[in-house]
């Protein structure tokens, strides 16, 4: 079976497809024709934000499959400067319309803090945004929520105020940059994990040891940096505006070795920022 039919059940129940197709940072035409030929190839999970500004686009691609509703995962973002109840209430809506659907099926805050104001604290904020989702999942506006870009310190926040642990974390994660106590926490909280940029923004492309492993199992750079991400039990959201990268980076039907596993866990390759931080020590 195609690893685009399996998928990770979260903790309430609901099913997700192990991979998904990232839409950032890809906008009108570009956006639309790039998921359109994700679902024709196969992706049913498409990962969008409010501030992506693609909602729209792949509210068309869905409709334009003439597939059910039901047959697609849709996940979007509240905009990381929203951090209050009536806001997130306001901002769902608005993202539905641009979808074009009844409801999204996971809903996650995109940051702990806005992106103009990177790592300032807005605890109170983030439990308000929460708690209004928490209300949008009881009405059954969304199917699933959680979080993005938070450390450990933020998603102690959320569980300490709110009735639900996110469901969902998704951080930039790649082969080189792990977050492993990021990564620790959510295991231990039973919160699944999403890796963005799981290729790394390209920069894992120069490195010679993946280079060399790739060639090893007949694959590509990609497919061997996807497959590293599911073997860790985490879900990649890659994204590529070419068919024929966004076909390979779904055959991933490989098993990695041990011994090759845990070099790879050895390697450092930090990649360029486009607006989402690696916080410094």
């Amino acid at each position: 079976m195609s690893v685009l039919k399996e998928c990770f059940t979260l903790r309430n129940g609901v099913t997700i497809p192990k991979i998904g197709f990232g839409t950032a940072p890809l906008k009108g035409q570009e956006a639309y024709d790039a998921i359109k030929n994700a679902i024709d190839i196969g992706y049913r999970h498409i990962d969008t934000a409010q501030n992506y500004g693609n909602e729209e686009e792949v509210g068309k691609a869905i409709k334009d499959s003439h597939l059910p509703r039901e047959a697609f995962f849709i996940t979007t973002k509240l905009d990381s400067k929203i951090k209050t109840y009536k806001g997130t209430i306001e901002a769902l809506e608005t993202s539905l319309n641009r979808l074009d659907t009844d409801y999204v099926d996971l809903y996650l805050i995109h940051a702990p803090w806005p992106w103009d104001q990177k790592f300032s604290n807005h605890d109170a904020g983030n439990v308000e945004a929460f708690k209004a989702m928490e209300h949008l999942l009881e009405v059954g506006k969304v199917r699933a929520i959680g979080v993005s870009n938070f450390e450990p310190k933020h998603l102690e926040n959320i569980k300490k105020h709110c009735k639900t642990t996110p469901m969902v974390n998704q951080i930039k994660y790649h082969i080189g940059h792990t977050q492993q106590a990021t990564i620790d926490y959510c295991n231990k909280e039973d919160i699944l994990v999403e890796a963005y940029s799981p290729l790394g923004r390209g920069k894992v492309f120069e490195d010679e040891t993946l280079k060399t492993m790739a060639q090893k199992y007949n694959v590509s750079v990609s497919r061997l940096c996807v497959r590293y991400i599911l073997e860790k039990g985490i879900l990649p959201l890659p994204r590529s505006a070419k068919r024929e990268h966004i076909k390979s980076n779904k055959d991933v039907d490989f098993i990695i070795e041990t011994e090759d596993m845990e070099s790879l866990d050895k390697l450092t390759i930090e990649s360029i920022e486009f607006g989402t931080p690696v916080k410094n020590p």
